[in-house]
């Protein structure tokens, strides 16, 4: 290392570190970790991640589910899109076409079927935001979600989590 040291001056070993650190971190997105399955790109939550930590919005502290087997709840669903390019909680861009969703307390990322009471049509989402903070709201879904279902505005929903072994198939 002292060889290398002299030859490189201080600002290039500077970039080769630099480098070697973000090798080092990519590899890990490629391991078979248990949190990740490579079929789909969805993997299961993560209970240490920031976005998995009780937050406060507003003055109102939520504190995120340990787990969401056996989730199942009914409520008023609304649509959002006009966030287009932001960071949801968990650093990916909103696409509003995609077929995500925010909820107060579910585990990011969860799996969940949402299902339009008024017209029986369902769609499956990734949870990986959080939200709504409207008094009364259980879920906010992407425009692509909300049109799936034929929400327009607020509706009424069933929202039931996924297991993610079902849900890889």
């Amino acid at each position: 290392m002292l060889s290398i040291h002299r030859s490189l001056s201080g600002q290039s070993l500077g970039v080769l570190l630099l480098m070697t650190g973000m090798l080092s971190g990519c590899a890990s997105m490629f391991s078979d970790s248990p949190s990740r399955s490579s079929a789909s790109g969805y993997r299961t939550p993560n209970a240490q991640a920031a976005y998995n930590r009780p937050y406060t919005v507003r003055g109102v502290t939520y504190v995120p589910l340990a787990t969401a087997a056996g989730y199942r709840e009914t409520g008023t669903a609304s649509w959002y899109g006009s966030e287009s390019g932001s960071r949801t909680a968990m650093g990916a861009r909103f696409a509003p076409q995609g077929l995500t969703a925010a909820h107060k307390t579910l585990p990011l990322p969860s799996k969940v079927r949402v299902t339009n009471l008024h017209n029986g049509r369902a769609v499956d989402v990734v949870v990986n935001d959080r939200g709504p903070f409207k008094k009364g709201r259980l879920i906010d879904l992407s425009h692509g979600a909300a049109k799936k279902i034929g929400l327009q505005g607020v509706g009424k929903v069933r929202v039931e989590y996924l297991d993610s072994k079902l849900s890889q198939r």
